[in-house]
């Protein structure tokens, strides 16, 4: 009787201090993403000024240190742990609320910053868009103008009229010919990709790869040493997400450590494309993480669903919604206790279509 209490005690602390030791090494580089900073525009892609001052109070208060996104390719290509208590800051879209607003904020707090541009309506002059001039006047401080596509469009969705092999090339045109005018116009355009509503597939990955860039999603998420460096998740803030209980618990999150990922459909065929295949409605994530069976708490929620079915068995998370999920963008995120008010975290995109084979519209 006391052998197995004592066997049972000494498993529990050898496993704490697992967790403990995983959590202190692992790191996280938290990458935030805003688009409109001001209380006119569309509130499901807008943060008060005030809100946002108060996000960038929080970081200077508790010392976190705001990094250029062109230190990004050095850490990950390093093998290193990341840098822990570090963010980057981006915005997309290129409105000028960025310029009038939150440039001045980051200007006097000497922090870095990037704007990921669709480079069309900055050549019409949009007024609703910061003017070439101003993101010229952004660049030479510490703004990095990185490419968001030249005309903004849904990357994964065909074009009408055009082949298939017209449309690969059509959509490498975007963002190569976004990257032409940025060089031209600023001098300079770093290998960096914001996927527009943040959609795109594996092919567009391997494309991106085979260039050079590093691509950014909008799936929730720190960075982790080992995340694809073609799907780099964000923290999208704007709507009902940024406030400040919302914005502690993400920059302080951790990546969950996951060596392997599978999505599955209801048939058990593998999936390697965030869009579901047709009459796919309720997808499986499989993770593999090496404290799966040491931490307790582990739990998945499903796009407007809540809390969600998570199996764990040894080192397997499986995780699979209640209810079908619905047509457009959605996601799976995963969360665990991490120690010291600390979470980890994971999110797998999905995109449904349709029944019809139709696409969306954006609200």
């Amino acid at each position: 009787m006391f052998l197995a209490r004592f066997t049972k005690v000494a498993f529990w602390l050898v496993c704490s201090c697992f967790v403990c030791g995983i959590s202190a090494g692992t790191h996280a580089l938290v990458v935030l993403q805003y688009h409109h900073v001001s209380d006119k525009t569309p509130a499901a892609t807008s943060i008060s000024p005030k809100v946002f001052e108060e996000h960038l109070d929080y970081l200077a208060d508790n010392k976190f240190n705001v990094i250029s996104i062109e230190e990004l390719p050095d850490l990950l290509e390093s093998g290193n742990a990341l840098p822990d208590r570090s963010v980057i800051i981006t915005f997309d879209d290129g409105y000028e609320s960025i310029y009038t607003t939150a440039y001045p904020l980051l200007k006097k707090r000497k922090w870095p910053f990037t704007v990921f541009i669709n480079t069309k309506p900055h050549d019409e002059k949009n007024p609703q868009y910061i003017q070439w001039e101003e993101l010229r006047e952004m660049a030479k401080y510490k703004a990095t103008i990185a490419n968001h596509s030249d005309s903004h469009p849904h990357l994964i969705r065909k074009e009408l009229g055009l082949s298939v092999n017209e449309w690969r090339e059509w959509r490498i045109a975007q963002i190569e010919f976004a990257q032409k005018r940025i060089k031209k116009e600023i001098g300079k355009a770093p290998p960096f990709f914001a996927y527009p509503f943040g959609e795109y597939d594996a092919e567009l990955e391997r494309e991106l790869k085979k260039r050079g860039y590093l691509a950014f999603g909008q799936q929730s998420g720190p960075v982790a040493k080992n995340s694809n460096p073609q799907s780099l998740p964000r923290f999208p803030f704007g709507g009902v997400y940024g406030g400040m209980d919302d914005f502690i618990t993400k920059v302080w999150s951790l990546p969950l450590p996951v060596t392997s990922v599978k999505v599955l459909t209801e048939k058990g065929v593998l999936i390697d494309n965030p869009e579901l295949p047709m009459g796919v409605d309720i997808p499986e994530l499989e993770l593999v993480s090496p404290i799966a069976a040491y931490i307790r708490g582990i739990q998945c929620f499903a796009s407007g669903q809540g809390a969600i079915e998570t199996q764990v068995q040894s080192s397997t998370i499986r995780v699979k919604a209640k209810r079908p999920l619905p047509v457009g963008r959605s996601r799976y995120n995963c969360t665990a206790p991490a120690g010291g008010g600390r979470f980890y975290w994971y999110s797998s995109l999905f995109i449904k279509r349709k029944p019809d084979g139709t696409w969306y519209q954006e609200h």
